[in-house]
């Protein structure tokens, strides 16, 4: 009797992981994927914000803050939903192209026996735009 008590505990204990496991690989494959949604469309938005009027009359390249915020929502709306996630802009610097996205990933709530878990992602990217190549006005 007492061996069948111990094999309960551990088919409990066996459950018991596979369920942090559960919890931990949901947090982790979620911050993965947003890093990298969050790269590509900072680049990108980079990249349709530039002032194509100012580069032609200057030969220096300088991004409109404004069109680069408008075009990152669009994009990041486009591949995720909004309502888990909280987007800061700071340090947005039209010359040199120099922008600063911070996103807060709200995840669920778990409740474990009386105590209730949440796990917030918070990524944070920095890009400057650089054009290799790029010939100044002759």
């Amino acid at each position: 009797m007492r061996e069948s008590y111990w094999g309960y505990w551990i088919i409990l204990l066996g459950v018991f992981v596979i369920l942090i496991m559960m919890l931990i690989s949901n947090v982790t494959t979620t911050q993965t994927q947003d890093y990298y949604i969050i790269k590509e469309v900072t680049e990108q938005s980079l990249v349709d914000a530039v002032d194509l009027g100012y580069y032609r009359t200057s030969g220096e390249i300088k991004i409109n803050a404004d069109k680069f915020v408008e075009s990152f929502l669009r994009r990041f709306s486009e591949n995720v939903a909004l309502s888990t996630y909280q987007i800061d802009f700071y340090g947005i610097y039209e010359s040199p192209p120099k922008v600063s996205v911070k996103v807060t990933t709200k995840s669920q709530t778990y409740n474990i026996g009386a105590s209730s878990s949440s796990f917030d992602i918070v990524d944070r990217i920095d890009a400057i735009l650089e054009l290799d190549g790029v010939a100044t006005g002759e």
